[in-house]
């Protein structure tokens, strides 16, 4: 349970409520939102940062204090492997960059388990 004064509740309780409220394979998205007083409604429009990795390098001050336009970094991914999506730092997904219109997008294709999560979450 959360603590009296701390209004973000225990990852336990998540779990528990996420475990309750959990839709059916047969419910339909239009009546999968939880019906019970308790639910997970209010969760729904707490903001999160989402952010899409590349890959990842480290450099030398001298380095990055000598970078101008063109310079490249080296990245430690290959080219042709997923994506990683990260939501408030935490590993959620891997995927492929795709064309949006005129924007870049993400197609997932592998999501982190539900459980793994929960577990992330603390």
């Amino acid at each position: 349970m959360a603590t009296p004064g701390n209004t973000r509740p225990a990852p336990e309780e998540i779990k528990e409520l996420l475990q309750n409220n959990a839709p059916s394979a047969a419910k339909t998205a239009a009546t999968s939102i939880p019906q019970d007083s308790r639910g997970l409604d209010f969760l729904y429009d707490i903001p999160l940062q989402i952010s899409v990795e590349v890959g990842r390098s480290k450099i030398l001050l001298r380095d990055l204090l000598k970078m101008s336009e063109g310079y490249v970094i080296e990245l430690d991914k290959l080219a042709g492997e997923p994506l990683d999506l990260y939501v408030n730092s935490r590993l959620i997904a891997r995927g492929e960059a795709v064309m949006v219109g005129d924007k870049f997008g993400i197609r997932l294709t592998d999501v982190v388990s539900t459980s793994d999560r929960i577990e992330n979450l603390g």
